[in-house]
């Protein structure tokens, strides 16, 4: 049996054994590592949980998820309700500061709008709504503002690695940040690690955005 064909069947089988996935309608397509899943899913938490899932398949280099969230007249909620509910979901999360908005459209796509001081409460708002009945799609315009520019950025995101137990020794990840902005080099050898890489990344005060360049070599 070839290798394309291995992951592709370990990433299917791993869907279908994730019970946070209905897998019944998502195609697996895989090219030397790099997987692309199509299809349709039921709801925005299955659309990232599949994509999760394919990340944990041992080979896995890159995925793509083309997903469509196609709702069901049960969860379908117009523009106002969903608008209405987002906006009391980020209220009620004591990690989002108060500023961060939401606005959604007739089609489930919801936008936050605002600013944070961190990556982790940017994080924070899309899980906020992510969950929420009707959503088909969550884009992130929310802005990170820092009242003083931190100094250090790329000697803190180290010494994070350094103390990640997910990061492997033999991994090797490198780092630039300009205007706030890191860039994140090199290769890593699963997707935990590469997560947890960009994670610590965020996690750095001073950071606004982050530029994932890492390579997962499986």
């Amino acid at each position: 049996m070839s290798k394309t064909k291995d992951v592709r069947a370990a990433v299917e089988k791993e869907l279908g054994f994730d019970p946070m996935v209905d897998s019944q309608d998502v195609a697996v397509m895989n090219i030397n590592g790099d997987v692309t899943l199509t299809g349709t899913v039921p709801s925005y938490p299955q659309y990232l949980a599949a994509a999760a899932g394919a990340k944990r398949v041992a080979g896995v280099t890159g995925v793509h998820n083309h997903l469509e969230v196609v709702l069901s007249d049960s969860t379908y909620r117009d523009s106002a309700k969903l608008t209405t509910a987002a906006n009391d979901a980020l209220a009620q999360n004591v990690t989002v500061p108060n500023g961060v908005e939401a606005t959604a459209d007739d089609d489930g796509n919801v936008t936050l709008t605002g600013a944070v001081s961190f990556g982790k409460e940017r994080a924070a708002a899309e899980t906020a709504v992510a969950g929420l009945v009707g959503v088909r799609s969550v884009s992130d315009d929310i802005e990170i503002v820092y009242g003083t520019d931190p100094v250090d950025i790329d000697l803190h995101v180290q010494e994070a690695l350094d103390r990640s137990a997910l990061v492997d020794d033999d991994s090797h990840v490198g780092t630039d940040t300009k205007g706030g902005i890191i860039t994140l080099t090199g290769h890593v050898r699963t997707w935990a690690e590469h997560d947890a890489v960009v994670e610590a990344a965020w996690m750095a005060v001073g950071v606004i955005d982050v530029n994932d360049d890492i390579q997962v070599t499986g």
